[in-house]
């Protein structure tokens, strides 16, 4: 067991231009110390960034319950207790409970692994216990280039740890495809209704992200689709003239974090420019702004666009960070092992390294803590155990599955 010092720097972006995140756990005072990039940007309103840290911070044992994986992206409980993970290269494995990986899971198709590319996302569908069936994203390779598909198979686990899929299918396509190998976000979130939330990104170069204010375009969208990959009859622009019919929201730059609140809505993390980060909550038909509309600033240091914060036409981010945190991975704590967490989110850090947690007032954010791990989290879940489970990684390297529970 390990437990967590007061102070933690972070030097995970080693250019001495880029603010980096900086926090200290005081009760009452924001979680970051550290000097924003974009100082002369104001917040809109009261607690959309820098919250205070709740008055009561609760001690965190950490343990490692898998170590030597492969570079992984993501992880799913299986309802045995077992843990299915995606690994960036283009495998899948079940973890035992004793922390083992099995053997890699056949059928899994190709991914076009560099860069940000991979396989990515999974998520067992809701009637899983019954029809074995799951659905993962991943970089595909296609003739004109790249981009983020969703396939749908039936997991067969077999008796020595591994497994296969079976039929295999594609069944949503992000169009245009695009030769590069950044932002293909992405996050599957099944809502109430069996619906499936798809978040993407815009694929980072000027070129290509503009299209996210496009709704010909699939850069940078939310999409919500049925089990075969439809658009559902009540989605925002099923009636809109050249619109994919699949869009849910837009003006996203790279989402890499989702998850429904206690209500059954959908939340999302997107990774910004620098001092950009922010968490939305995806309405129908709604614009987010990116590229047009953000907090933060190009890499450059320039401003993106006209550099302005707010627009008539665009939504207000719930929350934003500057220094950013790097998300990705996300979880609502609906578990009763840390009473104090009771339905905040849990947020993945890979620049602050470490879990972020999102205290609510109703749509609001009203206060931030953050638990240091020192290591990339790529992924957050609560387990059947009411623990929390993160996946760190190593850029190019191996990642470890942390328990975290009350110390």
């Amino acid at each position: 067991m390990t437990r967590f010092t007061l102070l933690l720097a972070c030097t995970a972006i080693s250019s001495a231009l880029i603010s980096t995140p900086t926090f200290a756990q005081t009760t009452g005072q924001p979680a970051e110390t550290g000097r924003a990039n974009a100082p002369n940007q104001k917040p809109a309103f009261e607690n959309q960034t820098r919250a205070p840290q709740p008055a009561s911070m609760p001690k965190i044992a950490t343990e490692v319950v898998a170590d030597d994986l492969p570079h992984l992206w993501a992880m799913e409980f299986l309802p045995d207790g077992r843990m299915l993970v995606t690994a960036k290269q283009g495998a899948m494995h079940i973890i035992s409970e004793e922390g083992d990986a099995g053997p890699a899971i056949t059928g899994v198709p190709e991914v076009a692994f560099g860069g940000q590319g991979g396989l990515l996302d999974v998520a067992l569908a809701p009637d899983y216990a019954t029809s074995g069936m799951i659905f993962f994203s991943y970089a595909e390779p296609r003739q004109d280039g790249n981009g983020t598909s969703v396939a749908s198979a039936k997991l067969v686990p077999d008796d020595n740890g591994g497994g296969k899929l079976e039929n295999v299918n594609v069944i949503f396509r992000q169009t245009p495809s695009y030769e590069g190998r950044s932002h293909f976000g992405s996050r599957l979130t099944f809502g109430p209704n069996s619906e499936l939330y798809v978040t993407v990104g815009e694929r980072s170069d000027r070129q290509p992200r503009v299209q996210a204010q496009e709704l010909s375009s699939g850069l940078g969208k939310v999409f919500r689709i049925d089990a075969s990959g439809k658009a559902l009859p009540d989605n925002p622009f099923v009636n809109t003239q050249g619109a994919q019919p699949e869009i849910w929201s837009l003006g996203h730059r790279n989402m890499q974090s989702a998850a429904l609140d206690a209500q059954g809505r959908l939340w999302t993390v997107e990774h910004g420019p620098r001092g950009g980060d922010e968490l939305n909550r995806p309405e129908p038909g709604k614009n987010y702004g990116w590229p047009e509309v953000t907090y933060g600033v190009e890499y450059s240091g320039s401003a993106v666009g006209n550099g302005i914060t707010e627009k008539a036409e665009t939504e207000q981010p719930v929350y934003y960070w500057d220094p950013v945190i790097g998300p990705s991975g996300m979880a609502l704590y609906d578990g009763d092992a840390i009473p104090e967490w009771k339905n905040a989110f849990l947020v993945g850090g890979l620049v602050s390294q470490g879990v972020v947690v999102l205290h609510m007032d109703g749509d609001r954010v009203s206060h931030e803590e953050r638990v240091p791990l020192e290591a990339r989290i790529r992924d957050v879940k609560v387990g059947p155990d009411g623990a929390v489970y993160a996946v760190t990684e190593t850029r190019g390297g191996s990642s470890t599955i942390i328990r975290l529970t009350k110390g």
